[in-house]
């Protein structure tokens, strides 16, 4: 299957991210390297935020296949402990610098925020409260290790071997399925 314009303009500008940061991300910059002209970045985007908005949620929906994968099933037909070791396997393991610094970019934006903010709460929603509930909790907790450890990578300049993110990502998932929580959908 052929990869449309906008898809090969959206890998250029992720690739710009992922060398450069967003702020870096210009219809120049991402013409450039996809090799065209800002005219033709100008027919598939408005402006440089409508661009930004685009990575984001074409990033979002790698984020949303991978973590398919990784659960062998959509978030609706996984249990609550399926998709929380699944968003936990991504996050860990597959989490690239530019979806990190996108991720951490769009904090600071609502419309930005709301791409990912969509696939956590399908993925690895925050409970509304712990109560009495320790097993919700100890999920919580999770996902928690989970984005700690992403965030871990893109604000120090040490990375973790391959080896150490699989282990880590073995020692939450243990965690995970000792909580004694039932396989509940929801």
């Amino acid at each position: 299957m052929r990869t449309s314009k906008r898809s090969q303009i959206l890998e250029a500008a992720t690739r710009v991210v992922q060398r450069e940061g967003v702020k870096s991300v210009t219809f120049d910059s991402v013409a450039a390297e996809a090799g065209l002209t800002k005219g033709g970045l100008l027919y598939h985007f408005a402006s440089r935020d409508d661009l930004v908005l685009a990575i984001h949620q074409h990033l979002a929906d790698r984020w949303e296949a991978d973590l398919v994968a990784a659960a062998g099933k959509p978030a609706t037909e996984a249990t609550r402990d399926e998709r929380l070791a699944a968003y936990t396997q991504v996050a860990i393991q597959s989490a690239t610098r530019a979806e990190l610094l996108l991720m951490l970019e769009g904090s600071t934006d609502a419309a930005h925020s709301a791409v990912w903010e969509a696939v956590t709460e399908r993925w690895a929603p925050p409970p509304a409260s712990a109560g009495d509930d320790p097993a919700t909790l100890d999920r919580f907790i999770v996902r928690l290790a989970a984005d700690g450890l992403w965030l871990y990578d893109s604000l120090t300049s040490q990375q973790l071997t391959s080896e150490m993110r699989r282990t880590v990502a073995e020692r939450i998932a243990d965690a995970l399925a000792q909580d004694g929580g039932a396989e509940e959908k929801g």
